[in-house]
């Protein structure tokens, strides 16, 4: 029998068993962003732009298998409850995978490129069917506006820790396991681990949790679509997070050039760049909760996502600054970034819980399922927009497991890729969130216009939303 969501506060241990899910989400979502690019221009002699597109399509097909994990899920009946199976099936699954990717059974060449783009397709595929479950879960944990804030404050703390030991640590072990092609299959192990890790956690940890009910999904893409559509503030909300997804994904896809070109660190560099970004959020994490319940969520999303794309401006300068001028900026990049990531997420689960209000159905596979498809489509096109940069720039691929020596033009693709693009994809769309507001006191949808027998939504309850009569 299951659960229906609580009212007050979560126990700290599902707090804790649910935030660990972040190891699996934050180790998928950086190693590849950070290493895989430059593992194919730098190790498998792969053309910048043959390699940008090589990671960007298997998370281009992810945007397709996202909504088709979240519709499986909402259908999913088992005594663990809807969502915690995929936690466990899904989560193992990512992390023998994973591993698969840096395995590189046939050297270099066009096989090595084919093999990674085909292993990183069917890992993709495994991450979808454990993130959109997982993402989904907040909104059928509790109904308490407030505890979902606290909820994603800690799942974006272990969220920013797994960056800071992925991201930070996944380089030293390429360099530790002799570089090359040696050095990453180590690497793809131990990240591997960290995804298991994650992925037992999660699945162990909410086990006494409320699971609510998973109502029936839409049995078509079209469907959830229009589903999504009618909801303004999703939308709003998700078309912004794509975007800006797309921004800090290129900030990742650049770390180590950025190291190697503009900083000539190419050692020490990416794991100096990864703590100062990520050190700095694990401690204003806090401060980014008080901040949300003073001004509001959406407002605290607006300020994080500005000092983000302010430090990411302020990097165009690099050249002429010292290295620890370049180091504390980024700090106020990972500042920004904590705040742009809490508060996206803390929103999510509202834009749920608000359609269910408002038209009677429990569908948050349907949104989850949407916003990780959007957050994929995000996550891969910054890698492509980076190598792209790089192409343009003319930089020089290498089959040594180092880099070659650039040129000035494509050093400057390096830099503008690092700075000026990050900061024009994050900025601009907090425009969006004008349409953006929900708060704790919004009303549901009056009574008569709920949808009865599963419907979606009436085309009156759409139309009086769409106007305003209705407090998106």
């Amino acid at each position: 029998m299951k659960t229906p969501p609580g009212t007050g506060s979560l126990p700290r241990r599902v707090h804790a068993g649910y935030a660990l899910g972040s190891l699996a989400t934050g180790a998928f979502g950086t190693v590849p962003g950070l290493l895989l690019l430059p593992y194919l221009t730098d190790t498998l002699g792969v053309a910048a732009g043959l390699a940008a597109l090589l990671v960007l399509l298997p998370k281009a097909w992810d945007v397709l298998v996202n909504p088709v994990a979240g519709r499986i899920s909402d259908r999913t009946r088992s005594p663990w409850g809807a969502r915690r199976p995929y936690l466990l099936v899904g989560g193992l699954a990512l992390a023998v995978l994973f591993a698969s990717i840096f395995a590189a059974p046939f050297g270099n060449g066009s096989a090595a490129a084919a093999y990674v783009a085909f292993a990183f397709l069917l890992t993709a595929t495994a991450f979808a069917f454990f993130q959109v479950p997982y993402v989904a879960m907040p909104a059928e944990l509790t109904d308490d506006y407030a505890e979902r804030t606290r909820l994603m404050t800690w799942r974006i703390a272990v969220l920013a820790l797994a960056i800071l030991v992925s991201g930070a640590i996944a380089p030293l072990v390429v360099t530790a396991g002799g570089d090359g092609v040696a050095g990453h299959r180590w690497m793809g192990l131990f990240v591997a681990v960290l995804i298991a890790l994650g992925a037992l956690g999660a699945f162990l940890g909410t086990r006494s949790a409320p699971t609510g009910t998973a109502g029936d999904s839409e049995p078509t893409l079209r469907a959830q679509l229009a589903v999504a559509g009618a909801n303004r503030p999703f939308r709003a909300l998700l078309i912004c997070f794509v975007v800006q997804s797309a921004g800090v994904a290129t900030i990742l896809a650049g770390v180590n050039y950025f190291a190697a070109q503009i900083l000539r660190d190419e050692q020490s560099g990416p794991t100096l760049l990864f703590v100062c970004f990520v050190g700095p959020a694990l401690l204003v994490m806090p401060l980014w909760t008080r901040v949300g319940a003073r001004l509001g969520k959406r407002t605290a999303l607006v300020i994080g996502s500005l000092l983000l794309a302010a430090g990411a401006l302020a990097l165009v300068a690099a050249p002429v600054l010292p290295p620890v001028a370049v180091y504390l900026v980024v700090a106020v990049i990972g500042v920004g970034y904590a705040g742009q990531q809490v508060f996206a997420l803390a929103m999510l689960p509202d834009c749920i819980a608000y359609d269910t209000a408002r038209t009677g159905r429990r569908q948050a596979g349907v949104f989850t399922g949407l916003w990780t498809a959007g957050e994929t489509l995000g996550l891969a096109l910054g890698p492509g927009i980076y190598g792209l940069m790089l192409q343009l720039g003319g930089y020089v691929s290498s089959d040594t497991g180092t880099a070659a020596a650039q040129s000035d033009t494509a050093r400057l693709g390096v830099l503008l890729g690092f700075t000026l693009i990050p900061a024009l994809l994050v900025a601009p769309p907090v425009l969006l969130l004008r349409h953006y507001t929900l708060t704790p006191d919004t009303p549901a949808a009056p009574k008569d216009d709920r949808v009865e027998h599963g419907a979606v939504p009436g085309k009156k309850a759409v139309e009086r939303h769409e106007k305003g009569t209705i407090t998106p």
